[in-house]
């Protein structure tokens, strides 16, 4: 299970340099994927199945809605992929950085992925991660409009910067 668990996180930090490398929404939305899918799978093998599966949802089946309405509207001809030269040397910037970061803090760390919610003996008559989703719909009501807004503000923003084409601000895709 421990190499299952650092798979996974090897997999977020690929995604995570896939994303901040890549100029293309494509390859971008490719990493967003990959991370999503990742981080969902580190939450699995810690014993998080409720919040991997509505995370992984809302996650993919929103915000990736709204990435592929903005990457339609911005098309590129020839997009750059992910071994082009300017992508391959951010690529390895990116890594260099990540594998330096994580040196400097390697002391710290005590190793392993630690223990599963499952296996604390506080919660053994509910799961750890269904308690999280009662607080936020009765303590943290005020939390989930205030998101609910906050996304509602964000998909019009977008969709103005996107019709901004048709005022002749931005050239003609």
């Amino acid at each position: 299970m421990t190499y299952v668990m650092y798979f996974f996180m090897l997999g977020v930090v690929a995604g995570s340099v896939v994303v901040a490398s890549n100029p293309s929404p494509y390859f971008g939305a490719l990493g967003l994927v990959t991370v999503a899918g990742m981080g969902c799978g580190m939450l699995v093998g810690r014993g998080v199945c409720f919040l991997s599966l509505v995370l992984f949802l809302i996650y993919l089946g929103g915000m990736l809605v709204m990435f592929a309405y903005s990457a339609a509207l911005a098309a590129e001809p020839h997009p750059e992929w992910l071994g082009s030269s300017s992508v391959a040397v951010n690529s390895g910037a990116y890594l260099v950085a990540v594998v330096g970061g994580g040196s400097l803090f390697w002391e710290g760390w005590k190793g392993g992925p630690g223990r599963a919610a499952d296996e604390l003996t506080e919660f053994a008559v509910v799961r750890a991660d269904t308690e999280g989703a009662d607080l936020f719909y009765s303590s943290g009501g005020c939390m989930l409009l205030l998101a609910g807004w906050t996304l509602l503000l964000s998909l019009i923003v977008v969709l103005e910067v996107c019709r901004v084409v048709s005022r002749g601000a931005l050239p003609a895709v």
